[in-house]
């Protein structure tokens, strides 16, 4: 997997262009409230506004990989796999059942590595 390229601030990128805010929401298409959000907290954005911007700004817009797949998948395996045993752990609790930590771990790796054998769509269920 290559390593992710470095991000940039969108807002340092448009001081650094010496572009107001106004020259860029005209040469994005895109509200000069909109571009002031995305240029405070792109998060809150829609990404076809971020992309508009970015290319103003004279930047593409990678979706390259943070994780490849199979991490990506354990990952959700072993989140599912914490939810669904504290559940169990929840309810054996009340019932005056509930085990140990070590056990609780040996629980969660056993129901991972059972997710991670069926289908992946049921990982994201």
């Amino acid at each position: 997997m290559a390593a992710p390229l470095p991000q940039v601030d969108l807002k340092q990128r448009c001081r650094e262009l010496g572009m107001s805010h106004a020259l860029l929401a005209r040469r994005s298409g895109v509200s000069l409230s909109t571009v002031n959000r995305v240029l405070d907290d792109y998060h809150t954005a829609t990404f076809e506004s971020v992309e508009k911007i970015a290319r103003a700004l004279g930047l593409d817009v990678s979706l390259r990989p943070l994780l490849d797949v199979d991490q990506m998948c354990r990952q959700q395996a072993r989140q599912k796999a914490e939810r669904l045993v504290a559940m169990v752990q929840g309810t054996s609790g009340l019932e005056g059942q509930a085990v140990d930590d070590e056990a609780q771990k040996l629980m969660v790796t056993q129901t991972m590595y059972e997710l991670l054998a069926g289908s992946r769509r049921k990982l994201w269920a």
